[in-house]
């Protein structure tokens, strides 16, 4: 009996035929990586490839590696399995794997999301036999809000903290969610201030997107030049010494998470705006029915209990043990 086109093992999904790993977690010889969030695109292996508007991000993330760009819907062949990258709308750059081989088809779309957020380049359903989904917010709870609707209550916020003369201090991960962010921020309202994790990977993606100016804030930055405006920032800096000095200020965080009661007061945040680079439930499972899939391989999230519905809709659907974190750790990144 052959072994299945795409296998899990300690090091990633493995494709034997290939000799290639999919987003692989330990060093290995070949890598296609789906985007560049540091819980996919990791350091360590001999040669990665990666859609071209990926390239910069990860090299800029990982330093000097060897990395070959390719193009959305690109053929590529090895040892006769066909390779090629399609929008998976998670991030700019983003993409999902599509695998051929004697007929037989899969899909990892690595990270997903199916609303079009304007800034990468939207999801595209991809026809397959297996499906390798992530499941990071697959619990019926989870339902997202139109981006703009959240977007207009962003500026509000930021209109309303102006009027009292405080500085609005909005949280989001470095790579994504801070582009997201800032292509929707109404820069009519005020300046657009940045920390410095979030303006270094802005300057590398500038040219792929158009963004709104950005202040970069230093230790010549006065309280006072602070105040009405918005500072975006990664979670990491929140307690820091680093916003103290923003006194008087008010913290938001941008993060699905924050559709979780008590989610903002864990994290110690004045107010919380789900806005998420993930699909929601709804998505998850439109997504997996519009593939055509038989199987379902359900990976980091909520998989167990994701499976267990797939299931009884009549999938073959399991889950898979990797070390993708999702949101847990984009939120996480600097």
């Amino acid at each position: 009996m052959n072994p299945p086109l795409l296998q899990f093992n300690d090091k990633g999904i493995y494709c034997q035929q290939a000799d290639v790993y999919l987003d692989p977690w330990r060093p290995v010889k070949n890598a296609i990586i789906t985007h560049g969030h540091s819980d996919h695109a990791r350091w360590g292996h001999q040669n990665y490839i990666t859609h071209h508007t990926n390239v910069p991000i990860i090299k800029y993330r990982l330093g000097d590696i060897n990395v070959t760009g390719k193009d959305w819907n690109e053929t590529f062949t090895i040892n006769g399995v066909k390779f090629s990258l399609h929008p998976a709308g998670h991030i700019i750059g983003s993409a999902q794997i599509k695998v051929e081989y004697k007929g037989e088809i899969w899909v990892f779309t690595g990270d997903y999301k199916t609303e079009d957020d304007g800034i990468s380049v939207p999801y595209e359903v991809v026809k397959c036999h297996s499906f390798i989904t992530e499941c990071t917010f697959g619990l019926p709870a989870f339902k997202w809000e139109p981006q703009a609707d959240v977007m207009t209550e962003i500026n509000n916020w930021w209109a309303e903290n102006r009027a009292e003369g405080k500085t609005s201090v909005l949280f989001g991960y470095s790579l994504g969610k801070a582009q997201q962010l800032l292509k929707y921020i109404d820069p009519h309202i005020g300046t657009i201030y940045t920390h410095g994790a979030i303006e270094n990977m802005t300057e590398i993606v500038r040219p792929l997107i158009d963004l709104p100016p950005t202040i970069r804030v230093t230790t010549e930055t006065k309280k006072e030049d602070l105040l009405g405006n918005i500072v975006i920032a990664p979670p990491s800096a929140h307690g820091s010494t680093w916003i103290r000095r923003m006194t008087p200020f008010v913290t938001g965080s941008a993060s699905g998470w924050m559709a979780f009661r008590g989610a903002r007061r864990r994290r110690a945040v004045d107010r919380g705006f789900v806005l998420s680079d993930h699909c929601d439930w709804t998505g998850l499972l439109e997504s997996i029915k519009a593939t055509g899939a038989e199987r379902v391989i359900c990976t980091h999230g909520y998989s167990d209990i994701f499976s267990k519905y797939l299931r009884e809709l009549g999938y073959d659907a399991r889950t898979a043990n990797t070390q993708y974190e999702g949101e847990t750790n984009d939120i996480e990144e600097s």
